[in-house]
């Protein structure tokens, strides 16, 4: 598997100081949010090239102020433009993946209009995803949708497209599921996974990887089960007393979990 770090867990971010720290402390690539501009992007290309990284995912920017399940169609229309943002950025940067939280279940918003509304909107954006070679990869951050692992094959499954895919999120799962089932019933459905630290005896993140109480080596030994064999991806908050520091004993920590020897 390869180990990847999010941008904002790097310190000086999209720059050769962030891209040259997070090369110095391990990590194979690091996942950027979408880029506005084609010299941002080409900027990011270029120094992925420099210091030997890969840009393996790309994050959808606007997909929490303006999810393609709102029932405004120009909310909808702009979340659309969003992601075909995501896109050229992928394609500028040789990513293979645009995480994108697909619907947001709220009080203006039922589970069944957000399933409807996602689904009919995705249609719209999966022919750009075959023209680009780019899979669009669903995420669960307790948005209120697709809340048990059925849900979320049959949501993937209806489209019968292999650009649609799943992010799997470690830690987001925990609150209310158990990661290695998931991962077990999510199969070959994933595209990408994102590791963060979780604790369900608090409810809460935790500022380091290994601060909680989740199950890696379980989560890592399903991964082996089905086939995975791609990125881990760690989105963590930088260590504010010792960010240089704690990117280090971040890709330390993720290196434990790769091992399956927590």
């Amino acid at each position: 598997m390869k180990k990847g770090v999010c941008i904002g867990t790097v310190p000086g971010g999209l720059s050769e100081k962030g891209f040259a720290l997070a090369k110095e402390a391990g990590f194979d690539g690091i996942e950027l949010g979408t880029l506005n501009d084609p010299e941002s992007r080409q900027q990011a290309k270029a120094l992925a090239d420099r210091f030997g990284l890969e840009i393996p995912s790309i994050m959808n920017a606007i997909h929490w102020a303006k999810p393609l399940s709102d029932p405004d169609p120009e909310v909808r229309r702009e979340s659309r433009e969003g992601m075909m943002a995501s896109f050229a950025t992928a394609e500028a940067t040789g990513a293979q993946t645009v995480l994108l939280v697909p619907a947001v279940v709220n009080e203006r918003v039922t589970y069944q209009e957000a399933w409807i509304r996602s689904s009919n909107e995705l249609l719209h954006l999966l022919p750009t995803a075959a023209e680009k070679g780019v899979d669009i990869a669903i995420e669960n951050v307790w948005n209120r949708f697709l809340l048990s692992p059925m849900e979320f094959i049959a949501y993937i499954d209806q489209f019968q497209s292999p650009y649609l895919r799943a992010y799997f999120d470690v830690g987001n799962i925990a609150i209310y599921g158990i990661p290695h089932h998931w991962i077990r019933t999510l199969g070959s459905r994933i595209s990408k996974v994102h590791v963060k630290g979780f604790d369900t005896r608090t409810r809460q993140f935790t500022p380091t990887l290994l601060g909680g109480n989740i199950d890696w080596n379980a989560a890592m030994a399903a991964l082996e089960e089905i086939g995975y064999d791609g990125w881990i991806t760690a989105e963590m908050p930088q260590d504010r007393e010792d960010p240089e520091g704690g990117l280090h004993r971040l890709s330390e920590e993720m290196d434990r979990i790769l091992s399956g020897n927590v």
